[in-house]
């Protein structure tokens, strides 16, 4: 945990790694969304739960970046607890002052994107309906005045058909005939004209249905808790919320105190309602452990349980369930296979969290 200013490739900042020195001693947790049902041929949207937005990398700055809390942990020689605790001291008062200050703009999250693919799908739709709709009525207004010149046309043919009628001269009769002639044209032209616009508008209807079917919108989420122990990168637990982006601190903080370690001192989280509502703080004094709050827009700085929703994301991605139940026996099916494979972040690469965490008494 904790980052300073680096030269690496992309001119951003070379990360400055600490982590726990026993298994059990901290814990990383964070909140991810994926959709109540899903099929393997749809993409799993990257939404965040806990955050209520998800924060792109940081953009390079060509000035030397100001101090900040991780600095703390650029001593390696520095006790793993006093680094906390220091960490702990020094944030304070920075997020204190930026609950403040105006939010970053420079920061860009999925909400501040491009909109979403069906979003715009969306949006077209109705501007094509907006836009045949003032085509229908336009319509209208051509056959009303069609209908009028039309009984106009009758009503003087009636009139010269009558016996008592005044027998009109030549010259006139005729150029009522070239005028009706060339109105009889010109509403052949506008019917042809509709029928092309009719078949236009058909085939971008049909395309944008056909785009719309192959992007299910998604209504109904799952909230999944994600608890990653620091030192071993054992997870030591899953679990989920039917409640989805509904779910409270409430629920978060009764799955926790069903896993959490005895020997807790440390957890990491983000600074989302979740973990920053008042419940979670009576956890913390509860259980006695100090709850460390990263940096706004540092999501790096809880870098264990980000890149642990990325590959439970990346795992789920071909899998289908259509119910929290299937879901849930994923999930377990994931931490086991998870938890027994090699894993190169730990101190030890080529362990697995499992194998770490019971040899690690042994150095």
């Amino acid at each position: 945990m904790g980052h300073r200013p680096g030269d690496d490739k992309k001119g951003g900042l070379t990360p400055t790694a600490r982590t726990a020195d026993e298994p059990g001693c901290t814990l990383n947790v964070d909140l991810c969304l994926v959709p109540a049902s899903h099929a393997m041929e749809h993409k799993l949207p990257a939404v965040s739960c806990s955050s209520g937005r998800l924060v792109a990398e940081r953009p390079a700055v060509a000035v030397p970046e100001p101090s900040y809390p991780g600095q703390v942990f650029a001593d390696p020689d520095r006790p793993y607890a006093e680094a906390m605790q220091a960490f702990v001291t020094t944030s304070a008062a920075p997020a204190a002052a930026s609950s403040q200050a105006p939010s970053d703009t420079s920061a860009t999250d999925e909400a501040g994107a491009p909109p979403a693919t069906r979003r715009v799908l969306r949006q077209t739709a109705q501007a094509l309906r907006d836009q045949r709709r003032q085509v229908r009525e336009r319509r209208r207004q051509e056959d009303r005045a069609w209908r009028m010149l039309r009984a106009e046309r009758q009503a003087q043919r009636q009139a010269r058909s009558r016996p008592a009628s005044v027998s009109q001269a030549q010259g006139p009769r005729q150029a009522q005939h070239a005028r009706w002639r060339a109105l009889r044209a010109q509403r052949r032209t506008l019917r042809a004209q509709r029928d092309q616009e009719d078949a236009q508008w058909r085939a971008q209807r049909q395309h944008l249905r056909s785009q719309l079917e192959r992007k299910p919108v998604v209504t109904a989420w799952i909230a999944i808790l994600v608890i990653t122990d620091n030192c071993s990168r054992q997870c030591l637990g899953l679990p989920l919320f039917v409640a989805g982006a509904k779910v409270t601190a409430e629920l978060v903080v009764a799955a926790l105190r069903r896993l959490l370690p005895a020997e807790l001192q440390f957890l990491i989280s983000d600074r989302g309602v979740h973990f920053t509502a008042q419940v979670f703080q009576q956890l913390a004094r509860d259980e006695q452990f100090i709850h460390v709050l990263i940096a706004r827009h540092r999501p790096e700085s809880n870098g264990i349980a980000e890149r642990f929703v990325r590959t439970l994301k990346e795992w789920l991605a071909d899998k289908v369930w259509t119910s929290d139940q299937e879901l849930a026996l994923l999930l377990e099916q994931f931490r086991a296979e998870y938890n027994d494979r090699p894993h190169q972040g730990i101190a030890i690469p080529g362990l697995s969290p499992n194998e770490f965490a019971d040899r690690i008494w042994l150095f």
